[in-house]
């Protein structure tokens, strides 16, 4: 789970169903309700407030519980409901929403970017993946860190998706994305075999070259 041991097998629902309880489908109607409210100011990234639910509740806690538990943070954070009204569950027609501001102009965003920007590696080069664990979100999963690999695709180039240590996602970082093949033998030693292998798309940033 998160490229971290110990936790046992993944589980797989053989129902296709999306929402098991009905408050479910209410968390996630919220959560796009409210979000262009948080989008451009100090909302941060869903992500990393996820993550920094503390272990002990977070694994206790199924997924939408854990999805209700960050908007109702940054709701507050972001005056979009007051305490009253979250305590109460009414409205308060005297408490305005905050107002919407325009994004900035670092934003990005997440899609392809038609930018020209030199590529650091090219296909067929040996990389490896980086330690990475300075505070923030990234997406470099846990299990390919400081693993060796070979760079099998380019990808364009895409906005890192970082949050740093102040909980803010700037965008502002055009970089290539490539696609590197680990060996699950690279991986996970002698638990994987050698006609398995895991492609992963990477950020330029989070390689390093592998000598």
């Amino acid at each position: 789970m998160g490229g971290m041991s110990g936790y046992g097998p993944v589980k797989v629902e053989e129902s296709d169903v999306v929402f098991h309880e009905k408050w479910e489908g209410r968390v996630y109607a919220l959560a796009t309700s409210w979000y262009p409210w948080g989008r451009y100011k100090s909302w941060g990234s869903f992500r990393y407030n996820l993550e920094k639910i503390p272990s002990e509740d977070y694994l206790s806690m199924s997924y939408y519980e854990r999805w209700f538990f960050v908007n109702e943070q940054k709701a507050l954070q972001s005056g979009i409901v007051t305490l009253a009204e979250l305590n109460n569950g009414h409205a308060d027609p005297d408490h305005l929403m905050p107002p919407l501001d325009p994004p900035p102009d670092s934003s990005l965003g997440s899609g392809l970017l038609d930018f020209e920007i030199e590529a650091k590696f090219d296909i067929g080069d040996l990389v490896r993946a980086k330690e990475i664990t300075k505070c923030g979100h990234n997406r470099l999963p846990r299990y390919i860190r400081n693993k060796g690999g070979v760079i099998v695709g380019k990808r364009g180039i895409y906005a890192l998706q970082d949050t740093d240590e102040n909980d803010e996602q700037p965008y502002d970082d055009p970089q290539h994305v490539y696609t590197v093949k680990f060996s699950s033998r690279v991986l996970w030693e002698s638990l994987g075999h050698d006609n398995d292998f895991v492609y992963v798309d990477v950020w330029e940033s989070y390689l390093e070259t592998d000598s």
